[in-house]
């Protein structure tokens, strides 16, 4: 198998739709962001799905922006940027959440009640540096970048539009939700959720329906099979 730049972006849209998936799919049966839920199994589970999301978000966003580079622009960069920025810090914040705080829950709860006091809303007394301005820099990047990139993609007019206007106000109600209490604050990423799996399908079909033309094409001309074995 021939490993294309169109393969790659075409790869790039399962991963989006996986990614998707989990950020919409985990939204309902996750654990509280408290002290008492990060030993249980069902945690380990879900933030364990969180950090492979984040993953498939990178690659995702990749290429998503690839394949429509050359028309999105400035823009699209940026948001395309911003939102890789936001999404790599994430994975540091869950790579924390799945592989240190259940080892200090015993010996340092204070930590993990101020760590997690970020999220919840909840701050704890212990003094955690960095972390809280960071986390701050973190939705900020996922706003800007949210609605960049989507506006980006309705001016390229390459993917689908109504997608990538979902992706953008998903975006910014983010802001919006924090209003809610906190269990239902996690709602808000369902739309972002369902705008990354309909844009990765689009992204794959698209490249999929290209090859099976090709291939029907090379079937119905001979000629060109024997051209490109000259």
């Amino acid at each position: 198998m021939n490993i294309t730049t169109s393969g790659l972006i075409r790869w790039s849209g399962l991963a989006a739709i996986a990614a998707g998936l989990i950020f919409a799919g985990i939204q309902p049966i996750h654990p509280a962001d408290v002290l008492a839920s990060v030993t249980t199994s069902t945690w380990t589970i879900i933030i364990g799905l969180k950090f492979a999301m984040c993953l498939f978000f990178l690659i995702a966003i990749t290429g998503l922006y690839a394949r429509q580079a050359e028309k999105a622009g400035w823009l699209g960069f940026a948001g395309f940027a911003l939102l890789g920025v936001s999404f790599w810090l994430q994975t540091a914040f869950v790579f924390v959440e799945l592989l240190v705080l259940p080892v200090i829950a015993g010996p340092l709860p204070g930590f993990i009640d101020s760590y997690l006091g970020v999220v919840n809303g909840h701050p704890g007394e212990m003094n955690i540096g960095a972390l809280v301005p960071t986390y701050a820099v973190l939705g900020v990047c996922y706003l800007l970048g949210g609605l960049l990139f989507g506006i980006a993609t309705v001016r390229a007019g390459v993917l689908p539009r109504w997608p990538a206007i979902l992706l953008a106000v998903a975006a910014v109600i983010t802001p919006a939700a924090a209003l809610l209490p906190h269990a239902l604050q996690r709602y808000a990423a369902v739309p972002m959720g369902i705008a990354l799996i309909l844009l990765g399908y689009s992204l794959w079909s698209e490249r999929r329906g290209d090859e099976v033309v090709a291939s029907r094409a090379h079937a119905g001309n001979p000629a060109l099979d024997q051209a490109q074995t000259r």
